[in-house]
């Protein structure tokens, strides 16, 4: 009986033990009172990436780059472009949004964790080493910081880090205006590190040119132009410092020639086809020609400057340069021919009278002969010659030659006027000159060449293939 009691005694604190453990508040850490017990992962995570973190950083010095004086730092890139235009021609620059990609790897950031990726603020990209890119051809760029710096930075158990930053680049794009408006143009985009030399850093590629820059569905924002497509590539530029790894993406861009064909090339050929209009004038209308010639050169002289206005002021002649200088030389070559044929144009009217007044022309002295009593004989009949006040219109009467009458005989008036010197019939009647033979050649000639050349210049400009030039810059 005295062993009884001692083994309740030893079964006591089992039990207690048991108890305690299958207590549901004891269990999850749960305070009297708190209806809500606090999820001790998410408090012990929080401690230790904080105490990792605080590791990592004590004794880092972000003023070295990864694996100096051993390796050679790889910064895998790749761009997302979000927006892409527009392009400016007169300065030759265009702009582009971009999701700006870097990946690298410092073997001073390993971690172990129970998470394999941590994603961090950007306010510790200031605190570790980064690349030090530039862009080359960039005129001017911006990093957006609305509501906060547009940044991204996780972190990898391997000490792998990827930094993303959204950006808005203003870049030159050299441009090759020969074939203006049927041009293309590869506007670059280069970048690499602006103080590590290719033995220090070197920029890759993370994937094929689809992968390595991409363009979003809806980004194009041009207006001139179709977007083609791009080409990615590797250059390496020598310098007085060293050498150095550029990363460049070439875009292609092909310009749309609609805008140009209804403001320019339509205008030019209608004020064309306007100065030949006149070949079908009469070659007395002066006026009318006149207005015809002048007006159609100072419109093409008016659409030549309104062109050139959206251009660069290159020193070579675009493609509609030429159309243009072509255009001019034909309007100008109207007005010219209406001068040669104004020129061999008689200064009087043709008398197309009766045929007795036509005699009178070619008749000698018997025909139409002043006599000394003032009388003029035309055809065996003598009238006597008036003068009124206006020196310029003579009166004829008809009178008998052989016997003077006894009463006064009704007068016949015939007026005439005086042209060149000449007495002419005023009922005769005024023909106008023959037309030249300038303006019957012309009418075939002018437009048979303006649409032979129209045909050599679209299917010449139209047919050829887009030639792309790229440039390569400097540091």
């Amino acid at each position: 009986m005295a062993g009884t009691p001692n083994k309740l005694a030893a079964l006591v604190p089992c039990v207690w033990i048991l108890a305690m453990l299958l207590d549901p508040t004891t269990q999850n850490g749960a305070v009297a009172g708190h209806r809500e017990p606090l999820p001790d992962d998410s408090k012990d995570n929080i401690t230790i990436f904080t105490r990792i973190l605080d590791r990592l950083l004590d004794g880092y010095d972000n003023r070295l780059r990864p694996g100096l004086g051993e390796s050679v730092t790889e910064v895998r890139t790749n761009i997302y472009v979000t927006s892409f235009g527009p392009v400016s021609d007169t300065d030759m620059e265009y702009t582009i949004d971009v999701f700006f990609r870097q990946s690298w790897r410092d073997e001073r950031l390993k971690f172990d964790g129970p998470m394999q990726v941590l994603p961090l603020n950007n306010l510790l990209a200031s605190k570790i080493w980064t690349p030090d890119t530039f862009f080359h051809n960039g005129k001017k760029s911006v990093a957006h910081n609305m509501t906060t710096p547009n940044k991204l930075l996780r972190l990898v158990d391997n000490g792998t880090l990827l930094y993303t930053m959204r950006l808005t680049i203003h870049a030159e794009c050299p441009m090759h205006l020969e074939d203006f408006p049927m041009d293309a143009h590869a506007c670059p985009l280069k970048f690499g590190s602006y103080a590590y030399t290719n033995n220090e850093v070197v920029y890759i590629w993370t994937a094929d040119d689809e992968k390595s820059v991409s363009v979003a569905p809806d980004g194009s924002r041009l207006n001139q132009y179709d977007l083609l497509g791009h080409v990615i590539g590797k250059e390496t530029i020598k310098s007085s410092t060293g050498e150095y790894v550029v990363m460049t993406t070439y875009f292609h861009l092909k310009r749309k020639i609609g805008y140009f064909v209804i403001q320019t090339y339509l205008p030019c050929i209608m004020t064309v086809i306007l100065s030949q209009v006149s070949f079908w004038l009469n070659r007395e209308s002066v006026p009318a020609r006149t207005v015809f010639g002048v007006t159609t050169v100072l419109t093409m002289t008016t659409l030549s400057i309104s062109a050139r206005n959206s251009l660069p002021k290159v020193a070579y002649a675009t493609a509609m340069d030429w159309f243009m200088a072509v255009c001019y030389a034909f309007v100008f070559s109207a007005l010219i021919e209406f001068a040669t044929v104004n020129y061999f144009t008689k200064r009087s009217w043709a008398w197309d009278g009766e045929k007795e007044a036509q005699d009178m022309r070619t008749r000698d002295s018997t025909a139409f002969s002043k006599k000394t009593n003032n009388t003029f004989n035309i055809v065996g009949t003598t009238y006597p010659m008036s003068v009124g006040k206006d020196p310029g219109l003579t009166t004829i009467a008809k009178s008998a030659t052989t016997q003077a009458p006894a009463l006064p005989q009704p007068v016949r008036e015939v007026r005439l006027s005086r042209m060149d010197g000449e007495y002419i019939v005023e009922g005769a009647k005024k023909s106008y000159n023959r037309v030249s033979k300038v303006d019957k050649i012309s009418r075939i000639i002018f437009p048979v060449l303006f649409f032979i050349f129209n045909l050599a210049y679209w299917a010449t400009y139209v047919n050829r293939k887009p030639s792309i030039t790229k440039s390569n810059g400097q540091k």
